[in-house]
């Protein structure tokens, strides 16, 4: 009697054990069930309302709308830049036609010229106040004198020479001579200093002229916005380096604004910025919210795994795969949580910015614009629920390892006929004067951009180089258009082909789909090959993870 009943006490805790792990498995399935589930769907199931899905959408209207408002201002400040680069140009720069000639403004081929376009500065500087119609002033210093205009001539230290007689005496070496001028002392500049203006063209390098103005941009108060002021700091170059008779003249200028001050403005300026800035806080704290979901997202997502991971260890004796484990590995998590914090740091600059506290209006751009472009990426998640919206996905993230290993290829010989472009073509043709503009020409000539135009371009005064370019650009247009894009084209076409074909028969499944089925059919790790196992991986990487698990869960 006694060990019948030490044998039931026995079998009841076997039992029991057996039901546990019974019950450890089932709500494991189930946990991994809700986890690659839909939010439509993970709200039918257990009610729980989709707060990341309700926080994104809400972001990509609030976002979207602070990169318009910003973007409206940022015109403004642009514009307001470029008519004033062009300004200071007519203004100062003598017989200036209102179109650069390529990388400079203005050039002149005689001493005269060169006399005339420097006086001509000097005597328009000191007229500013009845030549401008624009709100342009002179600089103050701290204590609200006038800055003055600064000439500074850079020359070699000592030279003579004779050209009829082929004779040269240089001394290298560089010097620079410089002189400030009062505006309110321009009739006494020409008189006072003629011998500073006896220039020895043969020993000259350069002339700079250097000088500060302010202006006011009052075009925001239009848009109930407050102004920022602007310093103007311009540089006009007078460039002898070449010594080849030509003196080419640049006008370069340096733009830093800075909050106006003292000033009053009627209206509803202040009010309009205020409600600004109370939006921008807004969108910081949605973006917080959001960063914090989707961190929590991942924690649990990691702790799901090694559930899992321990799981198959105990029961399986078996590890996880590294395909199984990508799938807890959400990179559309990842993205989300980056563009959140672009666009808080977006938002801070702004915030700034409205404050007057900031001028970057650029980095702020680069920052809004940034967050936005992957906000509006990351939608493209929630399509992936839906196997007719998922091919895009699937395909690119099948063909980005074959395609990233054809551009490595592709690339060096891209960057071979660069290198060759540049050192060749260069002298002769303006696409090719950079390394830079080298890329930029062939890659508009392997989209078929601008053919005959670079054909046609090239100068034919050295028959040489004019047969070389021919050879040059008739390869490289044959090998990249007829070859490398077609090929680039294939293999992009053929992953597609691929997950249709997978779409229409079914994917292979993996250890974790089959779990999630009940299955108990896991092969032994020890048996399958690493030729077996890269196999795997090349055809499971593109496996939609959400439609599989969705069509598990509708058979359930």
């Amino acid at each position: 009697m006694e060990l019948l009943v030490r044998y039931l006490e026995r079998s009841n805790s076997i039992s029991t054990a057996l039901t546990q792990d019974v019950i450890k498995e089932d709500n494991l399935r189930d946990d991994l069930r809700y986890y690659f589930m839909s939010p439509c769907e993970k709200y039918r199931a257990r009610r729980h309302l989709p707060w990341k899905l309700a926080v994104q959408i809400l972001k990509i209207v609030m976002i979207t709308t602070q990169l318009i408002l910003f973007g409206l201002s940022n015109q403004l400040v642009v514009a307001y830049k470029e008519e004033n680069m062009m300004v200071l140009k007519n203004l100062f720069l003598k017989d200036y036609s209102g179109v650069d000639e390529d990388d400079y403004s203005v050039a002149v081929y005689t001493q005269q010229s060169v006399y005339d376009s420097l006086f001509y500065v000097m005597d328009q500087y000191s007229q500013l106040g009845r030549l401008s119609v624009g709100s342009l002033s002179y600089g103050e210093d701290g204590d609200g004198n006038l800055l003055p205009l600064i000439v500074c001539k850079e020359y070699y230290r000592r030279g003579s020479e004779d050209p009829s007689g082929e004779a040269h005496d240089i001394d290298a070496q560089l010097e620079t001579d410089c002189m400030s001028h009062d505006p309110k002392t321009a009739s006494q500049w020409k008189t006072q200093n003629s011998s500073y203006f006896d220039l020895d063209f043969y020993r000259l390098v350069d002339i700079k002229v250097t000088f500060h103005l302010k202006g006011i941009n009052l075009q925001t108060v239009r848009y109930r916005e407050l102004p920022d002021c602007y310093s103007f700091y311009i540089t006009i170059i007078f460039d002898n380096q070449c010594h080849s008779g030509k003196v080419k003249l640049f006008l370069d200028i340096d733009v830093q604004s800075s909050a106006c001050q003292n000033w009053k403005i009627s209206g509803t300026a202040e009010k309009n910025t205020h409600y600004l800035l109370l939006f921008d806080g807004f969108v910081i704290i949605v973006c917080l919210t959001s960063a914090v979901l989707c961190t929590r997202s991942i924690v649990l997502a990691v702790r799901l795994l090694q559930r899992f991971s321990r799981f198959f260890r105990e029961n399986y004796n078996r590890k996880v795969c590294e395909d199984d484990q990508n799938e807890f590995l959400n990179g559309w998590y990842v993205l989300v949580i980056v563009s959140d914090l672009l666009a808080i740091i977006g938002s801070i600059l702004k915030v700034e910015i409205q404050a007057k506290s900031l001028t970057s209006y650029d980095v702020c751009s680069i920052f809004l614009g940034t967050s936005t472009l992957m906000v509006w990426v990351g939608v493209i998640r929630y399509l992936g629920y839906f196997q007719k919206y998922n091919v895009l996905i699937l395909t690119m993230k099948a063909a980005f390892p074959k395609v990233l290993r054809f551009c490595c290829c592709a690339g060096m010989i891209y960057l071979g006929y660069t290198f060759c472009g540049w050192i060749v073509l260069g002298p002769y043709h303006e696409k090719f004067e950079g390394l830079s503009r080298v890329a930029e020409c062939l890659f508009s000539l392997l989209n078929g951009d601008d053919m005959f135009t670079t054909f046609a371009q090239l100068k034919d005064k050295n028959t040489l180089v004019w047969l070389f370019s021919r050879a040059y650009l008739y390869s490289f247009i044959s090998l990249f258009i007829y070859m490398v894009l077609s090929l680039f084209i294939a293999l992009i076409t053929d992953a597609y082909e691929t997950i249709k074909r997978f779409q229409k028969d079914g994917f292979p499944p993996t250890d974790l789909q089959k779990f999630l089925r009940e299955q108990k059919d896991f092969p032994v790790a020890e048996e399958a090959s690493q030729t077996d196992m890269r196999i795997r991986s090349s055809l499971l990487c593109c496996c939609p993870k959400v439609f599989v698990f969705v069509s598990l869960c509708s058979q359930e």
